[in-house]
């Protein structure tokens, strides 16, 4: 049997297309890997039995025979859809998200559910209400998140592609934790159809892989307009992989945003990585221009307020009426509500949920959510403006390497600090994707992301396939 272990997307085609290896094999590969590996990653919550996934796959598609891993708060059929929390423990969905249904339209095997922080609030897959996912870099730190899961399957070599959700970097964060290429797409072009909501204005359903190949590959079959979901886009089905060459666009011109790169938050070997990029690029020939995008100073707090309220509202529906955990012995109504919601929240949720009440209630709405609405309008301005006069914008994905376990649980400030270059890209529904672009001195991985005007999807993957064949960061793999 050939080692398959951290083999792309595109070799396994190659492999399945040619006879050298049938796609069971390719599922018995990489279900002994899981076995052997994921007890000390702890990425999946789940993975499912050998004879339901290739039963519920076609035979046929882009990803035809191709191993991966779901985030737990998107839908799959019969399967349960928990996001890693207590209240929805026992839930199984009733319906295929639209990005589940395409990929089985597609071949894809989807093999089980990928562990998360709960409902997809965090930074770190700390706040899981089931068990801490690690990064397979070092165990002793975490994988990034809300999507830790999805990233350190693939990262470990346990899956070649996931799917996760970013609402402000939960994509492209963990991605640079984990020496990942993460996807955010614009807001509308992959429906959010069966993707449990957080903040619905800002939730993206995201890719994670090794390469810009395979995220452009994947992307290419969960991407469309779909009838199911009203914010979608009206896109037409599209290979993205179609124009990847190992040249950069004629006349590319790159903005490097100086006021995230002098940010105090930026950890000094993260700023590193990113001027040597800078270097790489223009080694090129790309052409790199200096501009500042002001209002990201504000885009944390305006991320923090808005998400929180919007989850203030879509999260009244766990009451233990309707489905999810309902609170044993109970008098009334009112304490069913109560007790449900207290024991099945863990302590983040209930904060932020608190919170998103707070800044939507009579007397404070003015003053915090329409607050943040205007600086919304000014971000996606600011980006607008910044468009005209360059292609696409670089900045850190994330503010520093892969920290420890409980770094944070002391100053919770800290943490929201992850959120300080990634946000943005949410909160004006612009596409961005992060790219491996070296490590720190204790060999922890680092990225950076590209950020494009709307639909720019198809650029930042030339772009990104190009940095790719003039580096090697994305061929370096964990020892696990």
């Amino acid at each position: 049997m050939i080692d398959l272990k951290f083999a792309t997307i595109q070799e396994l085609r190659s492999l399945i297309d040619s006879k050298q290896v049938s796609p069971q094999e390719v599922l018995d590969f990489y279900l002994e890997q899981i076995v052997q590996i994921d007890p000390t990653i702890k990425s999946a919550l789940e993975i499912f039995d050998k004879k339901s996934i290739l039963d519920l796959s076609s035979n046929t598609g882009l990803l035809k025979g191709i191993p991966g891993f779901i985030k737990d708060n998107i839908c799959q059929e019969g399967r349960i859809a928990s996001c890693a929390s207590k209240i929805l423990e026992n839930y199984r969905a009733p319906y295929d998200a639209t990005v589940t249904s395409k990929l089985k339209q597609e071949g894809a095997l989807l093999v089980g559910r990928a562990n998360m922080d709960e409902f997809a609030m965090g930074s770190s897959t700390e706040t899981s209400a089931f068990f801490k996912t690690h990064n397979p870099w070092d165990i002793s730190r975490v994988p990034g998140g809300s999507s830790g899961g999805s990233a350190a399957a693939v990262a470990a070599g346990l899956v070649p592609w996931s799917l996760g959700s970013d609402t402000g970097g939960s994509v492209r964060q963990p991605a640079g934790f984990c020496n990942l290429v993460g996807l955010k797409p614009t807001y509308g072009s992959v429906s959010r159809y069966g993707l449990i909501a957080y903040a619905s204005s800002l939730d993206q359903i995201g890719v994670f892989t090794q390469t810009v190949y395979d995220n452009a590959l994947v992307y290419s079959a969960i991407a469309g307009h779909d009838e199911k979901d009203s914010s979608t886009l009206d896109l037409a089905k599209k290979d993205y992989t179609q124009n990847l060459t190992s040249k950069f666009p004629e006349g590319l011109c790159i903005g490097i945003v100086e006021n995230a790169l002098e940010a105090a938050e930026l950890d000094p070997e993260v700023k590193l990585v990113l001027e040597q990029t800078i270097i790489d690029l223009e080694k090129a020939g790309v052409s790199v221009k200096r501009v500042k995008v002001p209002a990201l100073d504000y885009a944390a707090a305006t991320y923090f307020i808005l998400s929180r309220a919007e989850a203030a509202s879509n999260f009244a529906r766990f009451d233990g009426v309707r489905y999810g955990y309902r609170a044993p012995d109970i008098n009334s109504l009112e304490e069913m509500y109560t007790k449900t919601r207290h024991d099945g929240f863990g302590r983040e949720v209930q904060v932020r949920m608190m919170v998103g009440n707070y800044v939507l209630s009579a007397g404070h709405a003015g003053q915090y959510y329409n607050n943040a609405k205007k600086v919304q309008r000014l971000i996606r301005h600011q980006f607008e403006e910044a468009f005209k006069d360059v292609d696409m914008l670089l900045m850190p994905s994330q503010a520093c390497p892969a920290f420890k376990f409980d770094a944070y649980s002391d100053n919770k400030l800290q943490m929201d600090l992850q959120d300080y270059f990634t946000a943005a890209v949410n909160i004006a529904g612009v596409p961005g994707i992060s790219i491996p672009g070296g490590f720190s001195k204790e060999g922890l991985p680092i990225g950076f992301q590209l950020i494009g005007p709307n639909l720019s999807e198809e650029k930042l993957f030339q772009v990104g396939h190009a940095y790719q064949q003039i580096t090697d960061w994305h061929k370096k793999n964990p020892k696990v």
